[in-house]
């Protein structure tokens, strides 16, 4: 069974959404319990709601300027499906404001095609699963990462009604279910090698209200201030932190990696990549989103 609702898109500022640009932003899309569908151009994901078991949904286009979101199994009531739509309105991020960012995009020759509404960045549904999974991407090639996340929300995950035969879809694990497994499981079960005692860590400030991610944000910090907070979390070093305040649309900084550099290099027509100083100079006009015009012009082409 399936409750089809009806979501307007629109940003924080009233500047267009592109949806399908949304989804496939960045490879977060592919981790469980979401799942990308390219060739339908669908999201499938799993959101907590208020007063009942997590639901699944499917995020499609839908009439002109709207999204269309079906959820799986018995019908939701009226509090769940407000749970729904502000639920995916959130992992849309829809909230955000991006029309200063495409007031200097339209004059730049590689990065005006992205104001007719790409440049949100897909989210998950807490910032604690962002955190988590970006962990996940430390020091390992990303079919690694896939298999870690899929045993945490295979194993520790709560079953979405209706869905409880696949168990890809559960919600991801919360805090609690996390904390309350030893590093053994993280090592044995999940496979995660040296990140394993930061898992148990993490998830044992954060049950315990020491440490509170989704406060990230909202709270009134500085880029630095907020690097700060990001950097004091088990297991989050540098590339960590400026991959988490992207998931928080905080876009200042550039995420130099491994792919990221030598993917600037080859659209730049270089044979190696250039100085990372090189690289910030080209986006640095872009000011407090310099990250996100560096982000949009590597991967303009996983949608062209």
């Amino acid at each position: 069974m399936r409750t089809s609702l009806d979501i307007k898109l629109i940003g924080g500022g009233g500047e267009p959404v592109d949806l399908y640009r949304t989804l496939n932003s960045h490879g977060f899309a592919d981790l469980a319990p979401m799942r990308l569908d390219e060739e339908q151009q669908t999201l499938d994901a799993t959101l907590r709601v208020p007063g009942g078991a997590p639901r699944r949904v499917r995020i499609s286009a839908g009439r002109k300027g709207h999204a269309q979101v079906e959820v799986f199994g018995p019908k939701p009531g009226a509090r769940a499906q407000a749970g729904v739509i502000e639920g995916v309105g959130k992992v849309l991020r829809l909230d955000q404001d991006l029309s200063g960012f495409y007031a200097k995009a339209v004059e730049d020759p590689d990065l005006a095609w992205a104001t007719s509404g790409a440049g949100r960045m897909l989210r998950s549904p807490s910032v604690f699963e962002d955190v988590v999974k970006t962990i996940c991407t430390t020091n390992c090639s990303w079919g690694l990462t896939t298999k870690m996340v899929a045993a945490m929300v295979t194993h520790l995950g709560e079953s979405a009604a209706g869905m409880k035969d696949e168990p890809l879809t559960n919600a991801f694990p919360t805090p609690a279910a996390m904390a309350s497994e030893p590093e053994s499981f993280y090592r044995e079960t999940v496979r995660a090698g040296y990140r394993s005692p930061y898992f148990v860590q993490l998830a044992k400030m954060v049950a315990s209200g020491d440490v509170d991610p989704e406060h990230l944000i909202s709270e009134d910090l500085e880029d630095s201030q907020l690097e700060e907070q990001l950097l004091a979390l088990p297991g989050v070093g540098p590339y960590a932190a400026a991959h988490i305040m992207m998931t928080l649309g905080r876009n200042h900084r550039l995420i130099l990696d491994s792919w990221t550099r030598p993917k600037f290099a080859r659209l730049t027509g270089r044979k190696k990549p250039p100085a990372d100083k090189t690289i910030e100079r080209r986006f640095r006009s872009y000011g407090e989103h310099a990250g996100l015009a560096f982000w949009l012009f590597l991967t303009r082409d996983w949608v062209d």
